[in-house]
């Protein structure tokens, strides 16, 4: 086709406005390529005939070959496919494929380059937005192409004050269909715009129209808008026109015709319902090789919907997974306050006989050493203990309800399993040192301020309970105090699980030290409900004792201490440590004193105490000295053991260190092991 040829779509009418030059019913036709490339405003009141003037128009560009896109905001240009084989794509079942701005770069595709008629049918999209992308994303697409390829085309938008309004507020897709209407001739890309509100069209378009029809008009506004273009006896006369009569303005020809537009041939979709029944047409389809490409598109974006959705769905669960774990850290964190209250209530209730106080009494004998001659590290056994807590827990609710103070007890750190460890000890945190420091008193004055107690009704234990409880089994060496005491204190470690030996271990070696720490060092994690469930057992076993803060300290030197009543040198009590820690301490750091330099320990192993010597030293001069008894006999020891005896009962500490050297250099206690014989712990 050339550019000389042209459609005929209309015919010469009478009246104000028409043409001089022609005879009525002379046949109109307009220039293909100015049609095609060109940019047009059709407008009309509803049921002017302006929809109709638009189908007649695409009507004979589909008749010769040239395909063009409809966007339809109505659904009403669906009847062209009883005649055309037109894509209809939109989001309605009726349509061919349901379309979105995914796949606008292929429907540019189809149209452009495979020469495919397609309807854009947005009238079924609920999201307005999403209609409006679809078609920003489609015109972009027909304008990049069509700089390239340069070939006719044409874009039909209904309803376009929708989206180029005159009054403001347009978005992205009315400014490129502006810029297609200002710069799409030069590419080969025309538009039609139809309306039937001329005042609320952006006058900028309608200002670089090349052909324009005006059908019947009647409001004030949309005459003015013709006076204002027209001229003032079209602006009277436009509200006289026919159905599908139409003032016809052109630019190639410059001329002002009244003229009657054909009616089209296909099926009008868009009439008004009357009451003969409907019959939709028998209607044509396009390849389903078009459709399939289409379809790929869609299955593609569908399961990538699909996928968002999962993973939407998974971000909730995490979400509301969030929000759980956060309502139960606050409730853990109430439940640790009111925990740590109710610790911090049992230390004070515990310290209280020994200030003065009306707290629990710490049983006879706590921390020191039993009827047998066994060390008993939590201060009271079996049932009588349990009760103890269960009484002093009672006390605590209720003195925690009556004194707000008890809240301000020192101590701890404010760990829920510190406070469950505080809570489980009943109080076990006054340790023996306290008691000694205490029990110099007189006995019977604390008794009497605690009378009228009725938790109190047993007396603190008294360094001079303490010392003679000692004594009495000091004198009895050949019943194995020494020993006992021994294998006492090994028997406790060896019933610790290994995790908790390694805790022990650490302890003796950094002196002070807290339970997560303790755990870490010992192979386990940094977990604090871990740490402080395998810290327990050693804590009960007496092994280790809190130090404030959260901290505890290594006890064994202090248990042998108190199971003598501090009448035992330092260096007898190093010794019975080493002999208590080979059960649990690996030789090769046996060389070195709980509060050895690390410098020390990293050099060699070797001590700083020159009286110490070494741990392999000891264990040969052990075994001489086992020799030395089976040979000599055990009256040696005896003797030592009633000198040892008598010290004590005299000048104290002096007394006991001056005795308890051999001529060998070895302790009292020492000889009293060599006058045993080897055990089967050594």
């Amino acid at each position: 086709m050339t550019e000389q040829e042209a459609i005929h779509v209309a015919d010469v009418s009478e009246g104000i406005g028409g043409d001089a030059t022609a005879e009525p019913g002379s046949p109109v036709e307009l220039p293909v390529v100015d049609v095609l490339t060109g940019r047009s405003f059709i407008t009309g009141k509803s049921g002017s005939g302006k929809s109709n003037t638009a189908s007649v128009v695409i009507e004979n560009l589909l008749d010769n070959g040239f395909p063009v896109m409809i966007v339809d905001t109505d659904g009403e240009y669906y009847g062209l496919k009883e005649e055309y084989e037109i894509l209809h794509a939109g989001a309605d079942d009726e349509c061919d494929i349901v379309v979105s701005p995914e796949h606008a770069e292929k429907l540019a595709n189809l149209a452009l380059e495979q020469n495919v008629p397609i309807i854009l049918d947005v009238s079924g999209y609920l999201e307005e937005d999403t209609a409006n992308e679809l078609l920003l994303e489609v015109v972009k697409q027909l304008f990049a192409k069509e700089k390239r390829m340069k070939k006719p085309f044409l874009l039909v938008v209904e309803e376009c004050h929708e989206y180029i309004p005159e009054g403001g507020g347009m978005d992205e897709t009315g400014k490129m269909l502006i810029k297609v209407g200002k710069r799409g001739r030069k590419h080969g890309l025309g538009i039609v715009g139809i309306s039937q509100r001329p005042a609320d069209v952006k006058k900028d378009f309608i200002t670089q129209c090349d052909w324009l029809c005006w059908h019947r008009l009647t409001w004030d506004n949309d005459t003015k808008v013709v006076g204002r273009i027209l001229g003032s006896k079209y602006a009277s006369a436009v509200e006289d026109l026919g159905d599908g009569e139409a003032f016809l303005m052109t630019d190639w020809d410059e001329s002002i015709r009244r003229i009657q537009f054909h009616r089209k041939q296909t099926f009008d979709a868009g009439a008004t319902p009357g009451l003969d029944d409907f019959e939709r047409p028998e209607l044509k389809s396009v390849s389903s090789d078009l459709v399939g490409e289409l379809q790929s598109i869609s299955d593609e974006e569908e399961r990538r919907e699909s996928e968002i959705a999962d993973l939407r769905q998974e971000l909730d669960k995490k979400d509301r997974r969030i929000a759980d774990l956060e309502r139960e850290l606050k409730e853990a964190r109430d439940l640790s306050n009111m925990a740590d209250q109710f610790a911090q209530a049992l230390l004070g209730k515990a310290e209280a006989p020994y200030r003065g106080g009306q707290g629990r009494s710490e049983p006879a004998g706590g921390r020191g050493i039993d009827g047998a001659g066994a060390l008993d590290g939590a201060g009271a056994t079996g049932d009588d203990a349990d009760q103890s807590v269960l009484n002093s827990y009672d006390e605590a609710v209720a003195a925690t309800e009556s004194d707000d103070t008890t809240d301000a007890a020192p101590g701890g750190d404010g760990s829920p399993a510190e406070a469950a460890d505080s809570a489980a000890d009943g109080g076990a945190a006054v340790d023996a040192d306290s008691l000694a420091a205490e029990g110099d008193r007189d006995a019977s004055t604390g008794a009497e301020a605690d009378a009228d107690d009725p938790v109190d009704d047993v007396d603190p234990v008294t360094r001079a309970d303490v010392a003679e409880s000692a004594l009495r089994f000091d004198d009895a060496v050949e019943l194995g105090t020494r020993e006992a005491v021994i294998e006492e204190l090994r028997s406790r470690i060896e019933a610790l699980p290994e995790l908790s030996q390694g805790m022990l271990r650490h302890y003796r070696r950094e002196g002070v030290s807290d339970p997560v720490a303790a755990h870490i060092d010992a192979g386990g994690d940094g977990d604090s409900g871990h740490a402080y469930s395998r810290h327990r057992p050693v804590r009960r076993a007496g092994l280790i004792r809190h130090s404030g803060r959260g901290h505890y300290a290594y006890a064994v030197p202090d248990l042998i201490r108190e199971a003598y009543a501090d009448r035992l040198d330092e260096e007898s009590v190093r010794e019975i440590v080493r002999a208590v820690e080979t059960a649990f301490v690996p030789p090769a750091e046996r060389s070195y004193p709980p509060d050895a330099d690390p410098e020390a320990v990293g050099g060699g192993g070797g001590s700083s105490d020159a009286g110490l010597g070494d741990a392999d030293g000891v264990a040969e001069d052990a075994a001489e000295s086992d020799e030395a008894a089976e040979c000599d006999g055990a009256s040696e020891s005896n003797e030592a053991a009633h000198e040892g005896v008598g010290a004590a009962d005299g000048d104290g500490r002096e007394a006991s260190e001056a005795s308890g050297r051999s001529a060998g250099g070895l302790s009292d206690a020492a000889r009293r092991l060599a006058d045993r014989g080897p055990t089967v712990d050594e």
